[in-house]
């Protein structure tokens, strides 16, 4: 991971973007992290705004925390019958 400075980031844009491709880059304000730069070519746009949306990570963790039910549990559920014990 790299850190560069606003500053840093202000003379040289195009090759932190460049750079941000292969790897992410910590920008820094008077020393402190301030942001992040991560590559996102390649990617569709769905993918881009799903992983960087707060609500759905909000979801997606307050999901994994849900008990979970085995796969025949479900087979059952959605075939309307009562799971085997």
């Amino acid at each position: 991971m790299r850190t560069v400075s606003v500053r840093e980031l202000q003379r040289s844009i195009k090759q932190c973007v460049q750079y941000s491709q292969k790897d992410r880059i910590v920008i820094t304000q008077h020393g402190e992290p301030s942001a992040v730069i991560i590559g996102v070519k390649g990617m569709d746009w769905e993918s881009v705004v799903m992983e960087t949306n707060p609500r759905f990570w909000k979801m997606i963790r307050k999901r994994r925390a849900q008990p979970t039910i085995s796969l025949q549990e479900a087979k059952s559920r959605v075939a309307g019958k009562r799971p085997r014990s």
